[in-house]
């Protein structure tokens, strides 16, 4: 997968994402990165623990979060994408549903954008990852932020999200997005309740049909702390037992916040699951 001149190989070892917000206001980490230079030394120390990407977002995507003006998140997420283009030969995404957002921080250096509209929250992105050669994520959300978490329901969850993705995939590659820059993430926790988050990890093997990457982000969220009862603060086992599964029914990518844990995590299944490691 080649985006904007940077290659990640897929189909060998899990790559592990590591979340930098450069927000006020995300569920677990608002307000701690907002300082650029906090969020550079964080990205470097998420490098140096073993994250292969690395995801910018400058708007909360929590449930009820409120809106982000351009200018804003520009304000927030460029400066950070340019230090690091210069400091980290890992792949750098933006994590926005803004066209205007996206093309600029791809100027500045980044190689993917990880769109939760799935790219139809802007008439207008489409075109600039296809223009810009960029890796896009499409995500799977029910709804808005502020709307997905109000009583969600589905038949079945895992054919209504595969089939949603389905149509999305077509409608990047038919915009002129190379079928080879796609992944695929079902939004574990966008618009879900605990027992449909469940059933998509449990079914997780069925998305391997779509025949894109798949991204799973389950780090710290709320179905977690709902089945062991216990802060935000206090889900790293919870989330790398997920990243386990994950990986061991499909994901190729895992996006977390606690870098070192899970890339261990990931590490120890690759070995059982892939046959891969450096072990003797």
């Amino acid at each position: 997968m080649i985006c904007r001149g940077k290659t990640l190989t897929l189909g060998t070892n899990t790559h592990v994402m590591g979340i930098l917000n450069v927000t006020p206001d995300s569920f677990s980490d608002g307000g701690n990165y907002l300082d650029v230079q906090q969020a550079i030394v964080h990205a470097e120390t998420m490098v140096a623990e073993g994250a292969t990407l690395i995801d910018i977002g400058g708007e909360s995507s929590r449930p009820g979060a409120s809106l982000v003006s351009v200018n804003d998140e520009l304000a927030r997420v460029l400066p950070v994408v340019r230090a690091l283009a210069d400091t980290v030969d890992v792949l750098l995404s933006v994590d926005t549903y803004k066209a205007e957002v996206a093309r600029r921080a791809l100027e500045a250096g980044a190689h993917v954008v990880n769109d939760i509209t799935a790219l139809y929250g802007d008439p207008d992105m489409a075109a600039t990852v296809a223009e810009m050669e960029a890796g896009v994520v499409l995500m799977h959300m029910k709804g808005t932020p502020r709307t997905m978490q109000q009583s969600p329901e589905y038949n079945d969850v895992v054919n209504e999200v595969c089939a949603w993705l389905k149509k999305k995939i077509q409608n990047a590659e038919a915009q002129g997005i190379a079928p080879e820059r796609i992944i695929v993430d079902p939004g574990i926790g966008f618009g879900k309740t605990t027992q449909h988050n469940l059933e998509l990890l449990k079914r997780l093997s069925e998305f391997r049909a779509l025949k894109k990457p798949l991204l799973i982000g389950t780090s710290r969220k709320s179905f977690i702390g709902n089945i062991l009862e216990v802060p935000v603060t206090e889900r790293v086992e919870g989330t790398a037992a997920t990243v386990c599964w994950a990986i061991a029914h499909g994901a190729d990518i895992v996006r977390v916040h606690d870098v070192k844990a899970n890339v261990r995590a990931a590490q120890m299944t690759d070995a059982l699951y892939r046959g891969i490691g450096k072990y003797r």
